[in-house]
């Protein structure tokens, strides 16, 4: 039997940020009402491209795993705002990090994305079709955001994370998967005026983000927490084997209900919704690489994750860690400097939406 340890994990978050207080200058709320409804204290704001972001991740996570770019056979992206559709963005992070020749795809399933991806590297491997690769999610989501409407502005925020994959013959990595997509309703979660549905002759207005979240937040919590019980069922495990929640980061009363429906305790859950917002793909990617540095994440831990996005689809896998917790290296990759707040950095889209 052929698995797909993780070696390698690194991030990529954006030094620019927009605090609930500077948001309150832009639409009328405030911190109260932001943190008390997501969870959320600031979210980062990326002066660069989708691309820029999933290759410094790359190149971090690659340095953990000891390996170059040369070394990868697959280049998998998972985000919803590619820098370009053709030619696909994993091809530019694919030329940025050097793995010359290695496939290259972008997959979309919005912040369920991650999620797929795991389970689309990790099928190749199995295969035998790959030995190693590089699955990142990066997201610059505040590029859609109506400034204009609370309820979506408040929310959303920019960045990547990365792990890399290799063929191992010990029992880790990813050992049990569900996902799938309920589409009855898919209109509740979408970005409108994007893709070529769009009349590019007569455009009815900018791109931007809308959803309903009442519903979202009932169809989460369940989509959710039933993909956990198939997975826990397919790896024959109960609850208490699970040492770490790693759940999609997009609002904290979601994790919150979630983890109140799995029954597990605060300790054994990452969040860090706080700091970044919903990230879309990012979020789990991001996530995971925190909670190793944290600690939250040991040797052998048994990791389950969740996500629920636009589609709409939702995702939950049983992952096992390896023995190493620590980088065999470490990159000095990171993004270009900017003199910007995050503020000045959507000062033209502020002003668009007014």
């Amino acid at each position: 039997m052929i698995y797909a340890k993780i070696t390698g994990w690194g991030k990529c978050i954006p030094p620019a940020t927009i605090t609930n207080d500077e948001i309150s200058q832009i639409v009328e709320t405030n911190d109260e009402w932001i943190t008390t409804r997501t969870g959320i204290k600031e979210r980062r704001v990326s002066h660069v491209s989708t691309a820029e972001l999933a290759t410094v991740a790359s190149q971090h996570a690659l340095a953990c795993a000891g390996i170059d770019g040369s070394d990868i056979d697959l280049v998998l992206l998972a985000t919803c705002t590619p820098s370009t559709m053709v030619a696909n963005t994993a091809s530019l992070v694919q030329k940025n990090i050097g793995a010359q020749g290695a496939a290259a795809c972008d997959t979309n399933a919005a912040c369920s994305g991650f999620l797929y991806a795991i389970q689309n590297a990790t099928a190749q491997i199995q295969a035998g079709m790959i030995k190693r690769a590089v699955v990142v999610a990066a997201e610059r989501m505040t590029w859609y955001v109506n400034w204009a409407k609370r309820d979506s502005a408040v929310l959303f925020g920019d960045g990547a994370g990365a792990v890399v994959l290799e063929a191992s013959e010990t029992p880790c990595g990813l050992l049990g998967s569900k996902t799938g997509c309920d589409s009855t309703d898919r209109n509740i979660l979408h970005i409108e005026n994007y893709g070529t549905d769009m009349n590019k002759y007569n455009p009815t207005g900018p791109s931007e983000l809308l959803f309903e979240g009442r519903e979202i937040f009932k169809r989460a919590v369940k989509g959710m927490s039933e993909a956990c019980d198939d997975v826990l069922n397919q790896a024959q495990l109960t609850l208490s084997d699970i040492d770490v929640l790693v759940p999609h980061q997009a609002n904290l009363r979601i994790i919150q209900a979630m983890q109140q429906r799995l029954d597990i305790n605060d300790d054994k859950v990452m969040v860090n919704i706080g700091k970044y917002g919903n990230t879309s793909a990012a979020t789990i990617a991001i996530a995971l690489c925190e909670a190793v540095e944290q600690g939250l994440i040991k040797p052998h831990s048994n990791i389950m994750s969740a996500a629920f996005g636009a589609g709409l689809t939702w995702a939950a896998s049983y992952i096992k860690w390896g023995e190493r917790t620590t980088p065999i290296n470490v990159s000095d990759a990171k993004l270009p400097d900017t003199d910007k707040t995050g503020l000045q950095l959507i000062e033209h889209a502020v002003k668009a939406c007014q």
